[in-house]
């Protein structure tokens, strides 16, 4: 395996404005990589590293229409820890949305401030080692079929899997879960937040994406002049591998 998962992309109206909010919900750090695009990072982190998954926020000028099939979770470490935390991300621009969550489980929902979803969890001991974010989790039809894809796609462990729902983790132990929640929704436009894997080195990335298409991903028509690829897994959702050597 020579694909690493190293970062969620997520499209931004307002860049500047996603990331600040990303950056402090996190506490993060940010840098501007180039015209319309933040990287958030760990403070003092040296990408790319198992130990967290970043956030790139990219200028996109298409408007959201439907709830994102890929969220992210974050983690707390007790009851008085989750309301702070959801007060302080309230404070910042965050504002509590219904996706039909109900009204007993014991995990918030929220916002930023272009409507991007996102749940602050109650304490759980198995994301105690995670960092803040406990989880990049994704809507799908078939767990059981989305966790033999990404786990051979990024050599992660599973960890959990069943009809409604899976997980894995890094080989290493370290970082959020990637987990995959079986929803009725099928999907129907371009993914506002995909993952990013980059290959390890570089110069594995076609032979990489041969064992991507062995595995069931498909190729996305995009311009030219990018230097990543686009794939779509077998449900459909949009990832990229990324041509930076380093």
């Amino acid at each position: 395996m020579a694909l690493q998962l190293v970062q969620v992309n997520m499209k931004a109206h307002d860049p500047e404005r996603v990331g600040r909010f990303w950056a402090e919900a996190l506490g993060w750090e940010v840098s501007v990589e180039g015209p319309g695009v933040l990287n958030l990072e760990p403070v003092g982190f040296d990408w790319p590293d198992p130990s967290a998954v970043c956030i790139d926020v990219v200028a996109s000028s298409e408007p959201k229409t439907v709830k994102n099939r890929i969220h992210l979770d974050l983690a707390s470490t007790s009851r008085a820890h989750q309301e702070e935390t959801v007060a302080r991300l309230r404070e910042l621009g965050a504002e509590p949305v219904d996706v039909g969550q109900g009204d007993d489980v014991p995990w918030t929902v929220l916002a930023d401030p272009e409507g991007n979803e996102f749940c602050v969890l109650d304490p759980r001991e198995v994301y105690r080692d995670t960092g803040p974010i406990a989880a990049v989790v994704v809507d799908c039809a078939d767990p059981r079929a989305m966790a033999r894809f990404w786990g051979e796609a990024v050599g992660w462990t599973v960890r959990e899997v069943a009809d409604d729902h899976a997980s894995l983790r890094s080989a290493q132990g370290v970082g959020p879960y990637l987990e995959f929640v079986r929803t009725p929704d099928a999907k129907t436009v371009w993914n506002r937040v995909h993952i990013d894997l980059l290959p390890r080195p570089a110069t594995e990335r076609p032979a990489e994406l041969d064992r991507l298409k062995a595995l069931g991903a498909t190729e996305i028509d995009l311009d030219a002049g990018v230097p990543w690829v686009v794939r779509a897994d077998p449900e459909g959702n949009e990832f990229c591998v990324l041509g930076r050597a380093v």
